[in-house]
């Protein structure tokens, strides 16, 4: 999506306060015992509350309102019966709808007590998201993002999955531009016009380097299997820099 008038762009700051109020809550919602299930029921009825249609669910049919993914699943976890336990990490991918404007959010979750690699990894995690954000602009490369997340991964210790990649957002969950590597991409060209939408959500990890499949349609886990994080914020391109409409307040 590209915003062309102030419309456009008040519908997405509607709809991106709402996710990200939504991921906010169920963040602070987290205590051991509690089922992912459970979570997600939060989630659904805070969306459903502000007018919202939970986006995964209305696009591709995903069996839950929002993707909940614990230790070694990296991404589109299912909620369900498994029980959230001290020493977890559990990342909540939020992602809905409203008045035809799409916005996308997420972010890991340490359940106490961690261990301080694992704070530190949660920490850099969404430094490593600012990190990308900041190439954000109108005229900027996109493979900016990439390089600086890499940079920064490299500095840091980090590896970082290269098959998630971020993607264009704002009048469906998925759309153009696909594919935004969050890592050094040599082949990316393409360059952020004015107005442009997309995700910038990299997946920060302590060894791990790809998402592969499970035995369900929808889940991914890290390989090697490491403790992996995602940070996400929805983004527009502007002459000043990047303008992130995920912001709970």
């Amino acid at each position: 999506m590209t915003v062309s008038s102030d419309d456009d762009l008040a519908a997405l700051r509607r709809i991106g306060r709402i996710v990200a109020q939504t991921l906010d809550a169920m963040g602070k919602a987290i205590e051991p015992g509690m089922t992912t299930a459970e979570l997600d029921r939060i989630g659904r009825r805070l969306l459903e509350a502000a007018g919202a249609q939970p986006a995964p669910e209305l696009a591709y049919g995903f069996p839950g309102a929002t993707c909940i993914s614990v230790n070694e699943e990296v991404a589109h976890g299912i909620p369900g019966d498994r029980r959230i336990a001290p020493g977890d990490l559990v990342n909540i991918d939020v992602s809905a709808a409203k008045d035809g404007y799409f916005a996308d959010t997420g972010a890991s979750f340490p359940v106490p007590p961690v261990t301080r690699a694992v704070e530190r990894l949660c920490k850099d995690g969404r430094r490593a998201m600012w990190t990308g954000l900041r190439q954000v602009g109108t005229g900027k490369p996109i493979a900016a993002i990439g390089q600086a997340v890499g940079a920064f991964a490299r500095r840091n210790g980090y590896t970082l999955v290269r098959n998630l990649a971020s993607h264009g957002v704002g009048h469906s969950l998925h759309e153009e531009p696909t594919e935004i590597a969050t890592w050094p991409d040599a082949s990316e060209r393409r360059v952020a016009t004015e107005g442009l939408v997309f995700t910038v959500e990299p997946f920060l990890s302590l060894g791990a380097e790809f998402a592969e499949d499970g035995d369900d349609p929808w889940t991914l886990y890290s390989r090697p299997q490491a403790p992996t994080v995602q940070y996400e914020h929805t983004v527009v391109a502007t002459r000043n820099g990047p303008l992130v409409v995920t912001m709970a307040s």
